[in-house]
């Protein structure tokens, strides 16, 4: 019987077109992300929930577009200028909402985008028709790009999502203890990464192998807890 190797090692996490799994709940996102040089405006907005994928897939279409990712809450340690010789992935915008240096250089940004004919992804973790954006002028600019959210996850997607959380820990359980977590958690990224980071750090501690039972009794302690 194999055995896992339970060791210490750094988390690596993989952020390739290949590690992106495809379901029901996420296809629309992706297709349009995919559709890039059809965006209206030449820009466009993914959000959903942390863990969601959604810094995966804009760092997928970076590549694909040769695009710089700029964390929003950077954005006034650049240059605007030298940014929109390229096209442009701002991460987590809506994080960054009220800050007016940060929403006055997304302004900027935008507008020199939009004059060199370069495209703009925009990622948040919400609705953009939520955010609560400071600047009416930024505001009205948003308001005209297409958003794609990125839902949770069905069943499917959820045990892949297991799956490349383990595999980014240097861990591969067996498919009976992926789908016995499928049925004892809430389909939710928050819950996926939750649940594997915990059973990480417990299996390390117990030095123990993440098997089904293992699992069971890491997910009764919770349940106590």
């Amino acid at each position: 019987m194999s055995k896992q190797l339970i060791l210490d090692l750094p988390k690596r996490t993989s952020l390739g077109r290949g590690d992106f799994f495809i379901s029901h709940s996420n296809a629309l996102a992706v297709a349009l992300i995919e559709d890039w040089e059809n965006w209206p405006n030449r820009k466009h907005i993914l959000y959903g929930a942390k863990g969601s994928g959604k810094t995966h897939l804009s760092h997928v279409w970076a590549t694909t577009a040769g695009a710089a990712v700029i964390p929003a809450a950077e954005l006034t340690q650049h240059d605007v200028t030298e940014l929109t010789q390229t096209n442009v992935v701002v991460d987590d915008l809506d994080q960054m909402a009220g800050d007016m240096a940060t929403e006055q250089a997304m302004f900027h940004l935008h507008n020199l985008i939009a004059a060199q004919g370069n495209y703009m992804l925009i990622t948040g973790r919400t609705d953009p028709g939520k955010w609560p954006l400071a600047l009416p002028d930024l505001a009205s600019r948003l308001q005209g790009a297409r958003a794609a959210t990125l839902a949770d996850p069905d069943d499917s997607l959820f045990i892949a999502l297991l799956a490349k959380l383990f595999s980014d820990r240097q861990l591969f359980p067996g498919p009976d203890v992926l789908q016995y977590l499928l049925t004892r958690c809430d389909r939710s990224f928050e819950q996926a990464q939750f649940i594997v980071d915990e059973l990480d750090r417990q299996a390390l501690a117990e030095h123990r192998n993440i098997t089904r039972r293992f699992a069971a009794e890491v997910l009764d302690k919770l349940a106590v807890d």
